[in-house]
């Protein structure tokens, strides 16, 4: 029998995939002058937005991230790691299962291109000693362990880094702490080496608890956007962001 969140899935599946392939590209008539242009990237995306928000900023359910004016070398990535079955989530791997890359560059290249406000920082609810315990891992890691500060690769607002590496800030402590423990289980994979899934595996649980929580009760200023692209070498190598 199929359970509750079974089939729940399976509606949003739907919903996602009604949305996208009825309005994909395909050939029109010649508009009427003056006609405003129909079949635009921005509504083909309003399939995203049953899940990722409106514009793709992010909803309260406390689960699926913000999109919206990350990285177009990450989105791209993510949208190939689903598409290869790195990444595991139902609704996003029948998506994007046939779409071809010219298309999951455009998907990838909306959604960067959103430059949208941030939401307000949420009191924590962390104790002081859980806040400085996650905020010596974010400033400046544990290099006895291994383990890099979060801005060495993040950038040093943590929104992200050009090409392709995402923004942290004000994704939900849900989704942070869930995707964390796939990278410990290996059900979330990036191309080799997975600095990733190195990095959760030297954190313990409560560690990742606590970061997950800080990061989320944080905001960016208007206009902030990824740090561009750095020549000096990062602290771990990441296959995700070699060519």
């Amino acid at each position: 029998m199929t359970s509750l969140p079974e089939l729940r899935l399976l509606r949003i599946t739907a919903s996602l995939l009604l949305a996208i392939f009825v309005t994909a590209p395909r050939a029109q008539p010649a508009p009427s002058p003056g006609a405003v242009p129909q079949n635009s990237m921005a509504q083909r995306m309003q399939a995203c937005v049953v899940c990722h928000g409106r514009e793709g900023r992010a909803t309260n359910q406390g689960y699926f991230p913000r999109i919206a004016g990350k990285p177009a070398g990450y989105l791209y990535s993510q949208l190939k790691n689903f598409q290869a079955g790195r990444r595991k989530y139902a609704a996003m791997n029948h998506l994007v299962e046939h779409m071809s890359d010219d298309y999951l560059r455009g998907i990838a290249d909306y959604f960067a291109g959103l430059d949208l406000p941030y939401p307000p920082a949420q009191p924590t609810t962390l104790a002081p000693a859980e806040q400085r315990a996650a905020e010596a891992l974010v400033w400046r890691g544990s290099p006895e362990r291994g383990i890099p500060a979060c801005v060495a690769c993040h950038g040093q607002q943590l929104a992200g880094m050009l090409p392709a590496t995402p923004g942290l800030l004000t994704l939900p402590a849900d989704y942070l702490s869930a995707q964390m423990g796939a990278w410990r289980t290996g059900q979330r994979k990036a191309r080799a080496p997975d600095c990733m899934a190195q990095v959760a595996n030297k954190l313990s649980p409560d560690e990742l608890s606590v970061m997950a929580k800080w990061l989320s009760s944080q905001t960016l200023s208007p206009g902030t956007k990824p740090a561009p692209a750095s020549n000096e070498a990062l602290p771990i190598r990441c296959g995700s962001l070699e060519p």
